[in-house]
């Protein structure tokens, strides 16, 4: 009880700021839920749920603890409402490869990394597969004949129902253990399969416009091919990326350069995009009224505006295709505005926390992403950065010209929401961009000024056959933006490489940031220690000396702090992943393959060089792409093993350095990670437990005594 009276006591001052701890904790919740090795049964969910009612009693009956019960309570339900999500999106998936017929309606078309088009389909009917065990939807990508077909305009529009042939397969997992967990992201999106083409896609009944999900998303796809016929290639690409949220017409190079100058966010219909286009609405009506003196006198124009600019927001918010980055954007633009209509303070840390905890109801997924991390981070730290600024301004500035006022304005938003968002970019993206501030001080300005008024004015003309204006005025801020991208990321150092922090690293580092932000008192710069020791942790933190693909078609060593691998092609996705979580963002492949030290691990792909384990060195571990042949002398791993426990990662201990002359007769003890090891049993990664352990055990019992590298 003694404990309790002090933290009792503790957060008595915080009284005040309840509100802005509920969604932290509810986030701590859904944050619990996904951390789990298990999914929880309906039991364990019961007792949270009896646990949630018990203390919503216990905080009415003791005001005096109310605070703390209370946000126990939220994060209880927090966890329940992920659970309750991930149940409520459950599909069946594919669980083997499979080749055949797939029919269904195309509802939603985008382009993948490697620029082919895709298709997103729901209705599903495959071949040989019962409707209890076929997917909800599934996402197939166009190659040779097919992506002919896709890239003719209106060849493949939202509604059609089609018939192809594909080669399809179930979610891949992780490319590495505590890497991005794709099948739980396919999961909340209701994916079941993936695959691709190289026939020609048969339409087999024309696009259907029923359902408000449909009309929109074709009229989405209609906006898009309108602006791309007016506006040059590259120009009406990004165009279309900002206004439609359709990325299949942007070039890779135009994508890469964005990237590497920190100015991609501009393509991601997210927060910016959103303030800038309901402000600007809501300046072009307010501003209208006020010409009116008559209205002006007598309506109340501030609320009007702020009416209208909502549903501006409702209207871009569908059109633009309701992702989650829209959704969590248009919550805030949401919420500010109807502050405005109810008289209250427009940009607070109360109005923050509305809109995320708004988000976290309906999107409880939403948490783990990038998308959520940065527009919260950036957001949190502008309303703290520009509070202080409020109370206490910079003398030199206040005297100084408008103009120079809204240049400083735009440097230090950019410099502030660049650096709040600098650790997650870099957790996920693995990359430090050194030349951000610099282009987004320069583009985004243009952005505000140029391109969303433009596009605001090709809807107001589009009707009477005049949109063209706007797209020209667009033309003129889009190649503005992409000339500064080219430029500043043809630059030398314009980008350097970040290696992927540990699981821990980034929650810490979010904690640490809120309590530094919310918490009154002295007890803030427990925060910011928090923070300083994940980024140390994250500084100190190793990467696996061996990561094994799930497929057992590549392993890749790391030797004198560079990556080798076993093979010098296939397995591209991996080699990619894994040297950009090495920190690694440029790459001669060849080189890397060429130069494998002599390790005890040997890969072995294909049906000929299995007949190398005819005279297998009992001392090696063999990794083979086919399924394991019975030996009793080898250690060999091959597809039954490599299927149960995903991507293997291991990591050498107690060692000096890894070369022959230290090694020579020592010993190394091995710390093993499997990526189904991580997540083994959720309703995206089910697997067998039992025999994940088993295999475990294996592993360990095949490496013991071994070290990495040959003695001989």
């Amino acid at each position: 009880m003694a404990a309790a009276a002090l933290l009792v006591e503790a957060f008595a001052v915080q009284r005040e700021r309840v509100f802005l701890w509920v969604p932290v904790a509810f986030a701590c919740g859904i944050g619990a839920y996904f951390s789990l090795l298990f999914e929880p049964d309906f039991m364990l969910l019961g007792l949270v749920a009896a646990g949630v009612v018990t203390l919503a009693v216990a905080a009415f009956l003791t005001p005096r603890f109310a605070p703390l019960l209370v946000l126990t309570v939220v994060i209880f339900s927090g966890f329940l409402t992920a659970a309750a999500r991930s149940h409520f999106v459950a599909g069946p998936v594919l669980e083997w490869r499979s080749y055949g017929s797939v029919q269904g309606r195309i509802i939603h078309t985008d382009k993948s990394t490697s620029d082919a088009k895709r298709l997103t389909l729901d209705r599903v009917v495959m071949a040989r597969l019962p409707p209890q065990d076929t997917p909800r939807r599934v996402r197939v990508s166009l190659h040779g004949d097919a992506a002919e077909q896709g890239a003719e305009h209106g060849a493949l529009e939202i509604g059609q129902t089609v018939l192809l042939t594909a080669n399809m397969s179930p979610p891949n997992g992780p490319v590495e253990p505590e890497g991005f967990d794709f099948r739980r992201h396919a999961w909340f999106l209701k994916l079941g399969g993936f695959g691709y083409t190289r026939t020609e896609v048969l339409t087999l009944s024309p696009a259907e416009r029923s359902g408000v999900a449909l009309f929109t998303s074709a009229l989405r796809q209609k906006i898009s091919q309108a602006v791309q016929r007016d506006m040059a290639p590259e120009l009406g690409a990004f165009a279309t990326a900002v206004t439609t949220g359709d990325r299949s017409a942007m070039p890779q190079e135009v994508l890469q350069n964005l990237r590497r100058t920190n100015l991609a966010h501009l393509l991601a219909i997210s927060g910016l995009h959103m303030g800038l286009l309901t402000g600007f609405v809501f300046a072009l009506v307010r501003g209208g009224l006020a010409l009116i003196p008559s209205l002006a006198l007598r309506l109340p124009t501030k609320k009007i505006a702020a009416i209208v600019a909502m549903v501006a927001g409702a209207v871009y918010l569908a059109i633009s295709g309701g992702s989650v980055a829209t959704e969590r954007a248009f919550a805030m633009a949401l919420v500010m505005l109807l502050a405005v209509v109810l008289d209250q303070r427009v940009l607070s840390l109360r109005s923050v926390a509305t809109a995320a905890l708004i988000v976290l109801v309906l999107r409880p997924e939403a948490l783990v992403g990038p998308g959520f991390q940065m527009s919260f981070a950036a957001t949190i730290a502008l309303v703290v950065a520009f509070r202080v600024l409020k109370d206490r301004p910079i003398a030199w500035l206040e005297r100084r010209s408008r103009f120079v006022k809204s240049v400083a304005g735009v440097v230090i938003t950019s410099a502030v929401a660049g650096l709040a968002t600098a650790p997650v970019a870099a957790a996920h993206f693995n990359q430090f961009v050194h030349v951000g501030l610099f282009a987004n001080v320069i583009a985004v300005p243009v952005m505000g000024a140029v391109v969303i008024p433009g596009a605001v004015l090709s809807a107001l003309f589009a009707p009477i056959g005049l949109g063209w204006i706007g797209l020209k005025v667009m033309s003129v801020g889009c190649w503005w933006i992409l000339q500064v991208a080219a430029f500043f990321a043809s630059l030398n150092g314009a980008v350097s490489g970040v290696p992927s922090p540990p699981l821990w690293v980034l929650p810490l580092i979010g904690f640490g940031g809120v309590v530094a932000v919310l918490w009154v008192g002295r007890g803030r710069w427990a925060g910011v220690f928090v923070v300083c020791g994940a980024l140390f942790g994250w500084g100190n933190s190793e990467r696996p000396d061996v990561l094994i693909a799930s497929s057992g078609g590549l392993v890749g060593i790391m030797h004198d702090g560079t990556r080798r691998l076993s093979r010098e092609k296939g397995e591209g996705f991996a080699v990619q992943n894994w040297l950009e979580n090495d920190g690694v963002l440029s790459f001669d492949r060849g080189d890397l393959a060429d130069n494998l030290p002599n390790s005890v691990i040997i890969n072995l792909v294909g049906k000929r060089q299995l007949g190398l384990l005819e005279s297998c060195d009992p001392e090696d571990v063999y990794v083979v792409k086919v399924q394991a042949p019975e030996s009793s002398d080898c250690a060999i791993w091959g597809q039954d093993m490599l299927r149960i426990t995903g991507s293997v990662a291991i990591y050498a201990l107690q060692k000096e350095q890894l070369s022959r002359a230290t090694l020579h007769g020592g010993s190394v003890s091995w710390r093993i990670q499997t990526a189904n090891g991580i997540s083994s049993n959720r309703p995206w990664s089910a697997h067998d437990p039992t025999a994940l352990a088993n295999v475990h055990a294996q592993i360990e019992a095949d490496l013991r005594g071994k070290n990495l590298w040959r003695t001989d």
